[in-house]
C-alpha cells in the first residue's frame, strides 16, 4: 500500500452548522486542502506546471459526529491512475477513530486548454510517490 499523507484540523465554530456538528461542506473543503497540500509534497522537487486537476465525483461515508474543538487527523493516499482519471481516498480519524471516509475521483487536465490529458508514466511516478 503506498504511504499516507497526514494533516491535522482543529474543529472551528465556523465549521459547525446548525445541528452542532461540522458541516458537509467542510468535510469537502478538508478533502480538497489535503489532495492540494500531497500533490504540493509529491511534485515539490518536480512541479508540473503544465497539469491541473478537477473533481468529478466525490463519494463521503459520514460514520461519526465531529463537534467544536474535535480534533481531527486527515489521511489520504492515492488509488487506481489510468486515462486521465486518478481516485484519490482519504479518511478522518478522531482519537484514533475511523469518524468519516472518502473516495474522489480527480481528473487531469491540460492547464493551457483545460482538456483531458492521459496520465502519463512521469505523473504515474509522481502519484506513486517514485518522483
Amino acid at each position: 500500500m503506498k504511504e499516507l499523507f497526514t494533516i491535522k484540523k482543529v474543529v472551528t465554530l465556523n465549521d459547525i452548522d446548525t445541528l452542532n456538528h461540522v458541516n458537509n461542506i467542510v468535510y469537502l473543503k478538508w478533502m480538497e486542502e489535503i489532495a492540494t497540500k500531497h500533490w504540493e509534497f509529491l511534485t515539490k522537487k518536480n512541479p508540473t506546471p503544465e497539469i491541473i486537476w478537477v473533481v468529478l465525483r466525490h463519494e463521503i461515508d459520514y460514520l461519526q459526529q465531529v463537534i467544536l474543538d474535535d480534533v481531527i487527523i486527515l489521511k489520504t493516499r492515492v488509488g487506481e491512475s489510468k486515462g486521465f482519471k486518478s481516485i484519490r481516498f482519504i479518511e478522518f480519524y478522531k482519537n484514533d477513530i475511523l469518524i468519516a471516509k472518502s473516495k474522489t475521483i480527480w481528473g487531469m487536465l491540460d492547464s493551457e486548454t483545460f482538456k483531458p490529458m492521459r496520465i502519463r508514466e512521469k505523473v504515474l511516478k509522481i502519484l506513486n510517490g517514485n518522483n
